[in-house]
């Protein structure tokens, strides 16, 4: 057997389930998954005892913001933190960065800028906006794994929302290119409550101001689109359950619909915000215990495939922590090295396991970005993209610990479970106990032409 060298653990999470196996690694990649028995004497052994081997973790929400904002965030601290948290992917949102990523040349820049400063692999969405559909070809060629539209104001001018007939022109060219359509699902009506109708530091008034029938119309109007045009459609950060029945039926009809949440939605409430807490601003908003107990039932039920972050940092003036304004502040929690042990804590509390977690977490969102046959899954022929965890491991989430540029979160304080030991990006240790061994090794990772749509994520 010829291998660079073996990593071997009692618990290898594996598409045939959690097993003691060691895995031969070889120019980067998964050569073979090794019975004990099998190892070889005399290549290079990493043996990790129980903590638990599984694929990196692929997180296919993260705004980094740069070029543009990179006070706000920058591709060297994002792909900092996505590597403490076991994260080896992730793909970045084309808004929030100067300029927005809605022309190929707007592309370009962002590779430009990510050049020499990853620490994982980034992967690019673009975006669609008014007046670009005419222009979605070249972007698609320039290498976007899919593109992304608001149905709401996306909170920056230079990302306008997309009304229906601006949908209607880009569905099909992403039809034909086999490309998902992100959208942010929230729909203004005439009858929402406005936000200047209650205090502006109690969190009740923010969240009046952003009902559930929001999103419940607009998943509606998306699978409405779905089943036109049949353009793969996949639904970002959902927060209202609500809107699950009528998401289920649509995937039960066999439409190429998916979802994902994020761990702020599935871990926090919205009755435990405390006044003026602006950290946990975010959209669409944070809503009831009631509603979070739904979306893990969502989860169980494989209604909504993916958990991914949704990173949205910003310069924490910005969050006006001293004046504690809802209505005004920047929405956007920022959480991303922590996703993995803040699913976990929660998770294993209701009876998932580890199969679960990845699933989630590096299948699901492998397979929205078109990375499917590389990342995601421990197996022959993949990337070796490999994280390291103790999942009985508890700590303390203090602002020392956090990579990502700003302290900014609502989890300060907050005891989890599932601590990253170490991250392997291709084969090659990036991450150890809070040391980074460099130099960034991360790629850019831009579509290929003709890349076809794979099953649902389902």
């Amino acid at each position: 057997m010829s291998a660079d060298w073996v990593l071997h653990s009692r618990r290898v999470v594996t598409p045939r389930g959690t097993t003691d196996v060691g895995l031969a690694i070889a120019g980067g990649k998964i050569a073979r998954v090794l019975t004990p028995d099998q190892i070889p004497s005399d290549c290079p052994l990493v043996d990790v005892g129980d903590s638990v081997v599984s694929p990196g973790l692929v997180d296919t929400h993260v705004h980094v913001n740069e070029p543009g904002r990179t006070e706000w965030e920058g591709f060297e601290t994002a792909t900092r933190a996505a590597a403490a948290g076991g994260i080896t992917t992730i793909v970045d949102m084309p808004l929030n960065s100067h300029p927005v990523t809605t022309t190929a040349d707007a592309l370009r820049a962002k590779v430009r800028a990510a050049a020499g400063q990853l620490w994982v692999d980034c992967g690019f969405w673009g975006g669609l906006v008014p007046s670009n559909a005419e222009s979605l070809d070249s972007l698609v060629d320039a290498g976007v794994a899919g593109v992304k539209a608001f149905l709401i104001h996306s909170g920056i001018d230079d990302f306008p929302m997309a009304p229906e007939d601006e949908l209607r022109k880009g569905m099909p060219i992403l039809a034909r290119a086999g490309l998902p359509l992100l959208v942010h699902a929230e729909i203004a009506t005439s009858d929402t409550p406005s936000s200047s109708m209650g205090d502006p530091r109690r969190y009740s008034t923010y969240l009046a101001s952003r009902p559930s029938q929001m999103e419940v119309e607009a998943v509606s109007r998306m699978v409405r689109l779905c089943r036109e045009f049949r353009c793969p459609v996949h639904v970002v950060h959902l927060s209202a359950a609500e809107a699950l029945e009528d998401a289920s039926r649509a995937r039960k009809e066999g439409l190429p619909l998916s979802l994902e949440t994020c761990p702020h939605y599935l871990t926090l409430a919205a009755e435990e915000i405390p006044d003026g807490r602006t950290e946990f601003k975010c959209a669409p908003p944070i809503r009831e215990k009631s509603n979070r107990e739904a979306l893990w039932q969502g989860l169980a039920e494989g209604t909504i495939d993916a958990i991914v972050s949704d990173h949205s940092p910003c310069a924490p003036a910005l969050k006006l922590p001293q004046a504690g304004d809802f209505v005004k502040a920047w929405g956007g929690v920022s959480s991303l090295q922590f996703g993995l042990s803040l699913i976990w804590t929660e998770a294993q509390k209701r009876g998932f396991g580890l199969e679960h977690l990845t699933k989630w977490m590096s299948a699901a969102p492998a397979r929205l970005a078109g990375f499917e046959k590389l990342k995601g899954i421990i197996a022959p022929g993949y990337d070796a993209d490999l994280v390291v965890w103790k999942p009985e491991a508890k700590f303390t989430l203090t602002p020392e610990i956090i990579h990502h540029r700003h302290a900014v979160t609502p989890y300060l304080g907050r005891s989890l479970q599932g601590l990253v030991e170490m991250t392997y990006l291709r084969g090659r240790k990036v991450y150890e106990r809070g040391t980074f061994l460099g130099p960034p090794s991360g790629r850019p990772l831009l579509r290929e032409p003709h890349r076809v749509w794979g099953a649902p994520l389902g």
